[in-house]
């Protein structure tokens, strides 16, 4: 009797067990097993390879995300030596801006069919130190197309289609209005409660310290922002993609059953920006792009 471990289980269990020891190896002050000790900054961010999905072509696509090992500390890293995917590269469509902790299944690079064993290989430098995640296609990696929802049926729920608008420049300190158009076809069925039939709501939710568990040691605390409560079954979020520094938005989820929705961006620092919305109607995803060139100073 076989014993077959779902390729998603696989590389979540591997992963965390390669990151559980170059967490506790990087995270040992004067030379002391640290364990279980969280930061809120100064610890790298690790590259993930989650798995690779075939196209109808026969071409192949590796998808990618990354686990920021700080609980307060978010990081911006251009692409170029401290961030670069090969071959083929350094530029792959990886994001420049890392959040704190798990990101999964963020974007993917696509490979030829007659790809083989070779590899592509993203490192990442973060807080002086490098990391590496190695993609392959091995067939215990094969996953299913993500942003389809878990156990969805592509026949009876697309994904949704979506538009952004948005002014490609602003002036600091000035604020910059995004609208997003969201579009589908109505599967699946609103729930009561405000969930589709077996979906979830988009992206992540916001981090949060159990009330018995002790908060980073590192200084200083923040405040996290609970994420907004929406119950549209077509819901928005915005998060930066690229971009030299942290990104506002206000919400940062907006629901879209209504018509277009909008949502005001507020940037920390002048530079170019990719700012992505993700769409989803909770059972599929979708994600487009809108570049902002930010000039300017902040209050």
């Amino acid at each position: 009797m076989s014993l077959r471990i779902r390729p998603s289980v696989f590389g979540a269990v591997l992963a965390l067990g390669v990151i559980g020891i170059a967490g506790r190896a990087a995270a040992q002050p004067d030379g002391a097993l640290s364990g279980n000790i969280k930061y809120n900054s100064g610890q790298t961010v690790q590259p993930i390879f989650e798995g690779w999905t075939k196209n109808a072509d026969g071409s192949f696509n590796l998808f990618f995300g990354y686990l920021n090992r700080n609980h307060v500390q978010e990081l911006s890293v251009p692409v170029g030596p401290e961030n670069q995917i090969e071959p083929a590269g350094p530029d792959r469509g990886q994001p420049t801006y890392f959040y704190t902790r798990f990101n999964r299944q963020l974007f993917s690079v696509a490979v030829p069919a007659n790809w083989g064993q070779k590899e592509v290989i993203w490192t990442l430098t973060t807080n002086g130190r490098s990391e590496r995640a190695v993609g392959w296609l091995r067939p215990d990696w094969e996953i299913s197309p993500p942003g389809m929802g878990r156990g969805n049926d592509p026949a009876k729920n697309q994904p949704p289609a979506l538009t952004l608008s948005g002014a490609p420049q602003v002036a600091l300190p000035a604020t910059l209005t995004l609208t997003a158009t969201v579009t589908d076809d109505g599967q699946p069925e609103q729930n009561p409660g405000g969930r589709g039939r077996g979906g979830r709501p988009a992206g992540p939710p916001a981090f949060d310290y159990p009330s018995k568990t002790p908060p980073p040691i590192n200084v200083p605390q923040v405040e996290r922002t609970p994420r907004p409560r929406v119950t549209d079954r077509l819901q928005v979020e915005w998060f930066v993609w690229r971009g030299p520094g942290a990104v506002t938005f206000t919400p940062s989820v907006v629901g879209a059953d209504k018509g277009p929705a909008e949502a005001t961006a507020t940037f920390s620092k002048p530079g170019e920006y990719v700012l992505r919305a993700r769409a989803t109607d909770t059972g599929a995803t979708v994600t487009k792009d809108i570049k902002v060139v930010v000039t300017g100073q902040p209050h």
